[in-house]
């Protein structure tokens, strides 16, 4: 048997001659560029991607023959990027992107007309309060109703949930991302911390209904749990169930809700922090309906469909790992009306105006069959 120092040299040795081989490679790709660019040709080429593919691994073993794909497959994926980086391949959302990097004003305005869902003393006025120095809000009854207003006109910004480190996504907001146009141009991330409201002179004993938003339910499940005889009942947003409970004639009813609606409503804590985990942050997205890239941007949203076949999303996540681009979210939801397909959403961490996302946003629709870009954006803490 071999010594492994010995066996670690060979290694060594066969890297060397991979690493040669590949600059070997790389050179030849450039010459493919130079020609495609001379001919008109795309930098895409399926059959000859699927057949070289096919061919290699046709020359190993059975048991190494996934191996070799996947490896061939990133091989592939690094050159063609390659080839779009030295063509300055250019796309209408690449375009688009210039353009906002260009126009966008280099301060975020401090005042603005804002969209949010709820009433005064929600989480969603909080964050619009942390994003804008002086925001004008006004109130949606519902998040379409926040989309419609910044699609319309009827204001410059939104404010919407789009994740919490607990519950998750927030489903509902994602799932309108499909039905709306709009660009992110700022997110915020929040501590959240319910508690349980009630008239002054109710206590926990007494309570028999409580109120909240589906998200802080299910953020509160365990202290939830820990009540006998207590209905619990969805509400459209914390600081509505807060007021609700307020204006309410009975002394049975309480809310899950923040500190701030009990000053705001005149009610009192019967718990306080009563989220299952303390370290509960929720993320918001402010949403314009024009594209604004600021400076600072470096967290990148986007919508994406695959083909429903095997190694389609790993092509797509090979494309971000062979341009060093970190992958920070991936969520999936069902397509309306389209059985067994889904839309991907992605956020990606890369400053907007780099190299490198350039070329990606230049390059995607050969990796995908399409996709949406929702806006490049930096997050205030």
């Amino acid at each position: 048997m071999e010594d492994l120092s010995e066996i670690r040299d060979r290694i060594d040795t066969i890297d060397d001659d991979i690493v040669k081989l590949f600059q070997e490679r790389m050179a030849a790709t450039n010459a493919v560029a130079e020609y495609k660019r001379a001919n008109g040709l795309p930098v895409l080429d399926r059959a000859r991607e699927r057949q070289k593919l096919a061919d290699v691994s046709e020359k190993v073993p059975d048991d190494l023959r996934d191996y070799t794909t996947v490896l061939f497959s990133l091989l592939m994926e690094v050159s063609r990027s390659h080839q779009n980086a030295l063509l300055g391949t250019s796309s209408a959302v690449g375009d688009r992107i210039s353009e906002a990097l260009g126009n966008t004003p280099d301060l975020f305005p401090q005042q603005a007309y804002v969209a949010c869902q709820g009433v005064e003393g929600a989480y969603s006025q909080i964050a619009a309060d942390r994003i804008f120095k002086h925001p004008n809000i006004t109130y949606m009854e519902s998040f379409d109703g926040v989309f419609r207003a910044v699609e319309q006109g009827l204001c410059k910004y939104g404010i919407l949930p789009v994740e919490n480190s607990t519950a998750g996504t927030v489903n509902q907001v994602y799932d309108l991302m499909m039905e709306h146009e709009f660009s992110i141009v700022r997110s915020t991330r929040l501590k959240v911390d319910h508690n349980l409201l009630a008239k002054r002179g109710t206590t926990l004993a007494d309570v028999r209904d409580i109120y909240s938003h589906e998200q802080a339910i299910e953020q509160c499940s365990a202290f939830l749990a820990g009540l006998d005889g207590v209905r619990v009942h969805v509400v459209e947003n914390t600081a509505i169930a807060a007021r609700s409970v307020a204006e309410s004639d009975r002394d049975d009813v309480a809310a899950l809700s923040s500190r701030s609606c009990a000053e705001l409503y005149g009610l009192e804590s019967l718990a306080k922090s009563v989220q299952d985990k303390g370290n509960n942050f929720t993320r918001f997205a402010c949403i314009s309906k024009d594209l604004e890239i600021y400076p600072g941007a470096d967290r990148t949203s986007l919508m994406m469909v695959v083909a429903h076949e095997p190694g389609s999303l790993y092509k797509v996540l090979a494309r971000f790992y062979s341009l060093d681009i970190n992958l920070v979210k991936l969520e999936s939801r069902p397509i309306p009306d389209r059985d067994f397909e889904f839309m991907f959403y992605f956020d990606l961490e890369c400053p907007a105006r780099a190299p490198e996302f350039a070329t990606l946003m230049n390059s995607l629709d050969d990796v995908c069959e399409e996709f949406r870009y929702l806006g490049s954006y930096s997050e205030v803490i």
